[in-house]
């Protein structure tokens, strides 16, 4: 074979005889019979670049085989070695070989049992070396994944991650508020320090109902994971539920518990709503702005987008400001826990593993023995089980209580040893007009911790007749505990308050002057809250029920003589109307 290597054109001339063994010389030219093939230089160099890697692959692949195959690198071993040292190599590992592949030996064997040694040696090694017939080798592949496995389930935060599947979102609003966040470094922390309790099982739910973990993430935005969190519209708990939406999923309200803030139920409410609305409008973005500001509102943007023939996604629609800034704030805390490094953010360690336990409750107990039978503080307890308004704990309404996972064994030895009394409260039937300060001194309590206990309001100085909850006296036998106040009304007849509907050409001034109490009064009975809509419930904290009665029949007066000026302004109206007939016929 020669070579010839054409200067002027910069190329390469092939000639290749094949009637003759191929031949190397160190000439310039290679013939094959009296064909010339002409290729460049550096196609030239690129073939020969692919003939390397082909090689080296092969090379790499036949490598790969031999550590994941014993018996093939016996095989390789045995043609390497004198005949006698490779037959006693071979019968080594025919002893060594896994059950299935001695199964295999066995039929080679009973297909040609004529055959002498080396030619069934040569059998196997052949049947070895198809790819359709070699066994995995598993030990290899679990040394390989599992670490990789433990460091992700040590990690709540990487699990989240792992479970990403909502699509981002090409709006300036993640930016912002990924900078807020940033700038509030410690906010940050303290939220991740709280979310350790609960964000397991959320996890888990979510997780278990094929749902986006972002979802997992939302009690950040709503309560950064404050269970007593109240809002202005009185939404309470993680998820923040208002109190129609709650009782429709199943959140029992009543003066003694709130399930809104029950850890479990309020989860299992969120989820259930959430995948509702998912199905609803089949985008978890809708999903999440139906979440924040009702179903009918999102409904109405996507009609009144439909009509004018724009796009109905959510980047489209005309939404409230809060709602417009509902997905990119969850999105932008999405990215945050993605890489916290990347924001100079730290986020609190939580592991991949339960944090509390449901224990079943027997009967009514007080909230601060069950602190103090599971060895915990007041403050871990109520973080727990916050869903309890009282300093007692019905055992009806409340069937279970959350406990640190590690004090569950505890709790159950503690109680079934203790010789307390589980119930240290008892009802008390007030009279009428009864000072709240006189009841306190009674019964060995300061005023605020009567409110306390009672959910009392901080106007109210007399009693309307409703029964409280006072201690019991260390000297006064012990006697079964029965709950009362379970009505409806009670939260209110409790508060000392009633329920006024706002009606149209209502202010908050107005109410205030209607019902004799200050503007400042009125927000602070109702959270807050100094924006009215028609319909919407206003508590009226009264001190004195005979006032109110005063106030009912001056409203009644004003509104008969409103009424009464009107009728007069429209009888002068139509008397006007009739002394000027011109105005008529005009």
């Amino acid at each position: 074979m020669r070579y010839a290597a054409n200067k002027r054109h910069n190329a390469c001339l092939f000639r290749i005889d094949a009637s003759r063994p191929l031949r190397y010389h160190r000439g310039t030219q290679i013939t094959f019979g009296r064909r010339i093939v002409h290729i460049r230089k550096p196609l030239l160099l690129i073939l020969g670049a692919l003939l390397g890697l082909a090689a080296a692959t092969t090379s790499i692949a036949e490598t790969a085989l031999a550590l994941n195959s014993p018996e093939l690198s016996t095989q390789q071993t045995a043609q390497s070695l004198p005949a006698e040292t490779a037959e006693s190599q071979t019968a080594a590992s025919q002893i060594n070989v896994p059950q299935s592949d001695s199964l295999q030996t066995v039929a080679t064997q009973s297909v040609a049992p004529q055959v002498a040694a080396p030619q069934v040696v040569a059998l196997h090694t052949t049947t070895l070396s198809e790819p359709e017939t070699q066994a995995p080798a598993p030990i290899r592949e679990a040394l390989i994944v599992a670490p990789e496995q433990s460091s992700s389930e040590e990690d709540l935060w990487q699990r989240i991650r792992a479970g990403y599947a909502m699509n981002d979102l090409n709006s300036p609003l993640i930016k912002r508020h990924e900078k807020w966040y940033a700038r509030n470094p410690e906010y940050v922390l303290r939220m991740s320090e709280r979310a350790r309790r609960y964000l397991f099982y959320i996890v888990e739910e979510v997780e278990r109902r094929g749902m986006p973990m972002e979802i997992a993430l939302l009690p950040i935005i709503e309560s950064a994971f404050n269970p007593g969190a109240n809002s202005v519209a009185s939404a309470s708990g993680i998820w923040q539920f208002i109190p129609s939406t709650g009782k429709h999923f199943g959140m029992e309200q009543n003066w003694w518990h709130d399930g809104r803030r029950d850890i479990i139920g309020a989860t299992n409410g969120a989820l259930d709503y959430l995948q509702k609305l998912h199905d609803q409008f089949g985008d978890w973005e809708l999903a999440l702005a139906a979440y924040n500001c009702g179903e009918n509102s999102v409904a109405r943007a996507i009609a009144k987008n439909r009509k004018h023939h724009k796009p109905t996604d959510y980047a489209h629609l005309r939404l409230p400001r809060e709602t417009r800034n509902y997905v990119p704030k969850l999105l932008a805390i999405k990215n945050i826990v993605n890489d916290p490094a990347s924001y100079d953010l730290v986020l609190s360690k939580i592991p991949n593993e339960p944090y509390f336990e449901a224990v079943a409750t027997p009967q009514h107990i007080d909230v601060k023995l069950a602190a103090e039978l599971a060895d915990i503080s007041m403050e871990e307890f109520m973080a727990l089980n916050p869903s309890n308004n009282r300093p007692v704990i019905l055992q009806d309404t409340s069937d279970v209580l959350l406990l640190p996972i590690d004090k569950v064994e505890t709790f159950r030895n503690n109680l079934a040893k203790t010789n307390q009394r589980l119930v240290s409260w008892q009802p008390y039937e007030s009279k009428k007009g009864e000072h709240f300060e006189q009841i306190a001194s009674r019964f060995g309590l300061t005023v605020s911790e009567l409110r306390t206990a009672n959910g009392l309001s901080k106007y109210a100085q007399e009693s309307n007749g409703q029964t409280l909850l006072v201690p019991i006296g260390d000297e006064e036998p012990a006697a079964e505990f029965t709950a009362f106040n379970m009505h409806p009304s009670a939260v209110a007849e409790m508060y000392g308050a009633v329920r006024y509907t706002v009606r149209k050409g209502d202010t908050i001034s107005t109410i205030a002057r209607r019902f004799h109490v200050s503007q400042a009064q009125l927000r602070e009975a109702n959270h807050g809250r100094t924006f009215l809509r028609i319909g919407q419930h206003f508590n009226i904290v009264l001190s004195d029920r005979r006032a109110h009665r005063n106030t009912r029949r001056i409203v009644a007066t004003k509104t008969k003589s409103k009424k009464s000026s009107i009728a007069r302004k429209a009888t002068q109206t139509k008397f006007s109307y009739k002394r000027h007939p011109v105005l008529t016929s005009d």
